[in-house]
């Protein structure tokens, strides 16, 4: 299929496509006239390349990905699920302190200890030593 067609199936533009051939990322197969021509494997890769965009993987990265033996591509994974364990951390403090914060009977809520721990822990680098007010 060609290019607009490729783009319209996976709702994104055809600039895109095309950065992503010159990225070396996902290249199409060309008509003897030497037009782009996109095969379900394209699509399957450019819909796996659209998933890897969107837990934010470089194009760099992705090309590591795509391909098993790629020198590289265990740390890479393993680095994006690091951060993700990480911002899962900090997600379910901020969670939790929200949640207190619905609740919490003080008229301030600066007068609160879980509130203001959590407002000095949450200042630190490590999510995990947040405190979980209750």
């Amino acid at each position: 299929m060609r290019i607009g067609i490729a783009a319209d199936e996976l709702g994104t533009a055809t600039h895109v496509l095309r950065h992503w051939e010159d990225e070396g990322v996902v290249v199409p197969d060309r008509t003897p006239a030497g037009h782009r021509d996109y095969t379900d494997e394209h699509l399957r890769r450019l819909r796996i390349v659209q998933a890897c965009r969107r837990v934010g993987l470089s194009l760099q990265e992705i090309r590591l990905v795509l391909h098993r033996d790629e020198a590289g591509r265990d740390e890479v994974i393993t680095g994006h699920l690091r951060q993700i364990r990480r911002r899962r951390q900090e997600l379910d403090a901020i969670e939790t302190f929200l949640s207190h914060v619905l609740t919490c009977e003080h008229d301030l809520i600066s007068r609160c200890g879980s509130c203001s721990a959590y407002a000095e822990d949450s200042r630190t680098t490590d999510p995990a030593t947040v405190a979980h007010g209750a």
